[in-house]
């Protein structure tokens, strides 16, 4: 009787320690939301050839707008806006946190991503962070656990990844990126902490460089970011359900190959033309849906 009386004592603080450590991350994930003055920089470290030349370093900068867009027992999508101006927003990255996942669809190269599915017992307690493109499209997913030591919380995982937008239509050289991700929450806001493999893929992977990256995300008065409020009240209707097709697309557990061009647009280029034609007369959801499929299938 005692054994067994130990047994649920044991079982109960278990219990209660998982879902204090899960409330924790939750609370930190969702410090990512907010308006932020955002510093991009990355520098090359080292290459293996002594003949490499090293690519200049990159620094850039900008108002974004991260928003909470859902928010469920198991899962947290915060969706990134860049706010240029007084009156210009465009449609940036989108983060999905999804506790305790197994589905994964792994970039392989060349706009392909396989399906995965990893065991249960593998991603206990974990949270996986899918991140996606600006047409809502995949881009790099990773899972790890959010550590919460000494007053400070971050998380952190590698997975592969296409190359950044910043190279994407200047490299020839590599054809992925095998990303060290780390999210730290800070007194100022978080930082998107990077180490990074510039691998090409041709059977063999042949690593042709690193590179650190550094991106710094400083809170700023909300009041900045009021036009990109209204930008997604406006549009969000259109964008749940791009989120949808794909997310049916995704349900099918099946590798993604996407044509990175059909007749000389990419598809972030024909979502976006879409957004204006299905918003310009009353928001007709049934009708938007059946264009966004068609538009999707014809780039898969």
């Amino acid at each position: 009787m005692k054994t067994f009386l130990s047994f649920l004592l044991c079982l109960s603080i278990t219990v209660s320690f998982a879902q204090k450590k899960k409330k924790q991350d939750i609370e930190a994930i969702k410090a990512m939301c907010g308006c932020y003055d955002v510093s991009f920089n990355f520098a090359e470290t080292f290459a293996a050839a002594k003949d490499y030349e090293f690519h200049k370093n990159y620094s850039s900068g900008a108002l974004e707008y991260a928003m909470l867009v859902e928010d469920s027992k198991d899962k947290v999508v915060i969706q990134h806006l860049l706010v240029i101006g007084d009156s210009m927003i465009i449609k940036h990255w989108r983060q999905d946190w999804i506790y305790e996942n197994t589905d994964f669809h792994m970039f392989h190269k060349d706009n392909t991503w396989k399906y995965v599915n990893i065991p249960a017992d593998q991603v206990k307690g974990q949270w996986t962070q899918k991140v996606y493109q600006v047409d809502d499209s995949p881009r790099y997913e990773g899972t790890a656990s959010w550590v919460h030591v000494d007053g400070r919380s971050f998380w952190e995982s590698t997975t592969d990844a296409p190359l950044p937008r910043r190279e994407y239509s200047t490299r020839s050289d590599y054809n992925v990126m095998v990303r060290g991700n780390r999210q730290e929450i800070t007194d100022y806001g978080w930082v998107h902490d990077q180490d990074n493999r510039k691998v090409l893929r041709d059977g063999e992977d042949k690593e042709i460089a690193r590179e650190k990256g550094w991106n710094t995300y400083k809170k700023v008065d909300e009041s900045k970011c009021q036009i990109a409020k209204t930008w997604w009240n406006d549009k969000q209707a259109y964008w749940n359900d791009v989120r949808l097709v794909w997310d049916e697309l995704f349900a099918k557990q099946q590798t993604v190959e996407l044509e990175k061009q059909k007749d000389g647009q990419v598809l972030f280029m024909r979502l976006f033309g879409l957004e204006g034609e299905m918003l310009k007369d009353g928001y007709d959801s049934a009708k938007s849906i059946a264009k966004i499929k068609e538009t999707i299938n014809s780039y898969l």
